[in-house]
């Protein structure tokens, strides 16, 4: 198993340098820490633009671990689920414990969905992984890949994400599957079909 640190170079990996897409409710980005995060964790000083540039690699890991892994106590979950719900963490916040919680509830346990990793979801998330342990991060990818389908839903802004220019599968759906065995991907017409109501 790969270790914290390997998984928070990996999420830096997929997300990519310095961005200020307007579209992004996020804000300005680098390494996929935005603006906003950057001053939540330093509330002595006026962080702008130019800080979320010069934001080192390094620097995001640190935040990473501290503050989108540790904090939320996700390496208190079963550790097959470590990388997918600590990138989506990342890219999501409290909603990746969210997602985790609802698909708890399918499974039939008897949780909050509240977004915060406490004991009850940690004992459930343990009781969900003995009961379906060759599958838990299938379900959790692909509870991932609808709610990022469900956003783009809403949110017209927000379909480049989800949907290429050319119609096929953007960041958000690739990001998702990249979790997902290759059996539950969507192929290009499923996708397709999936957007077609798009404008």
């Amino acid at each position: 198993m790969k270790t914290v640190r390997e998984l928070a170079i990996e999420i830096i990996a997929r997300e990519g340098g310095f961005v200020n897409d307007p579209d992004d409710p996020g804000g300005a980005t680098n390494f996929g820490v935005t603006i906003h995060t950057l001053r939540r964790l330093r509330p002595d000083q006026q962080i702008t633009v130019a800080d979320i540039r010069a934001l080192t690699r390094e620097e995001a890991v640190e935040i990473y671990i501290a503050h989108f892994f540790n904090r939320p106590r996700i390496g208190e979950l079963p550790e097959p689920l470590w990388a997918t719900v600590f990138d989506m963490y990342v890219n999501a916040g409290a909603n990746a414990v969210r997602i985790l919680q609802r698909l708890l509830v399918q499974m039939g346990q008897d949780i909050t969905v509240d977004g915060v990793i406490g004991p009850q979801t940690i004992a459930a998330a343990q009781r969900a992984h003995a009961m379906a342990p060759d599958h838990i991060v299938d379900a959790y990818g692909i509870a991932r890949r609808d709610y990022y389908y469900a956003i783009a839903d809403r949110r017209p802004a927000s379909r480049k994400f989800a949907r290429r220019r050319d119609g096929g599968k953007g960041g958000w759906i690739t990001r998702a599957e990249e979790f997902i065995s290759p059996r539950f991907h969507l192929s290009d017409a499923e996708h397709r079909a999936r957007v077609k109501g798009w404008a």
